[in-house]
């Protein structure tokens, strides 16, 4: 199944979990990072459409590779920024520290450990929240949300 079919299909009579009965969800694009494209596939599954009645993944932005991460998140116009902290090359963990030392303003970052016992690895890289491997869709879906919420507009 691919993100679209996902898609819920009366997703405009939601009324978000935090405001009055039909305003609108906070709309965010998400820059997902993995070398590998099964990853990737399973984190927009995880997340879907609509991680929660507030929160509406607008657009996906994946790349494969470290520079067209950091060009992709100094280009502007991303929310939250997902990054396999087991890819291969330069991980995700590596990829956050450098990230959030030499982008200002840089928006926040999900890291996906490779186990629940590295959160001090995400600590370190400065993420703003870390989910392990494997992929639970509804902590990460939970995670995507919280920092959809917190982001500031993406502008570009």
């Amino acid at each position: 199944m691919t993100a679209s079919q996902a898609t819920p299909t009366h997703s405009t009579e939601l009324a978000p979990a935090s405001g009055t009965p039909g305003s609108r969800p906070r709309r965010i694009t998400v820059l997902l990072y993995s070398d590998d494209v099964a990853t990737r596939d399973a984190v927009r599954l995880a997340v879907g459409r609509r991680p929660a009645r507030d929160v509406e993944v607008a657009g996906w932005r994946e790349v494969a590779t470290p520079a067209a991460a950091v060009s992709g998140v100094e280009a502007g116009g991303v929310d939250v920024v997902i990054l396999d902290g087991e890819a291969a090359k330069m991980g995700g963990l590596g990829l956050c520290k450098q990230l959030k030392n030499e982008i200002f303003d840089c928006p926040p970052v999900l890291v996906l450990t490779g186990r629940p016992q590295d959160g001090w690895l995400a600590a370190w890289s400065q993420a703003d929240l870390a989910v392990p491997h494997p992929i639970d869709p509804v902590a990460l879906a939970r995670a995507v949300a919280e920092l959809g919420r917190r982001a500031a507009p993406a502008s570009a």
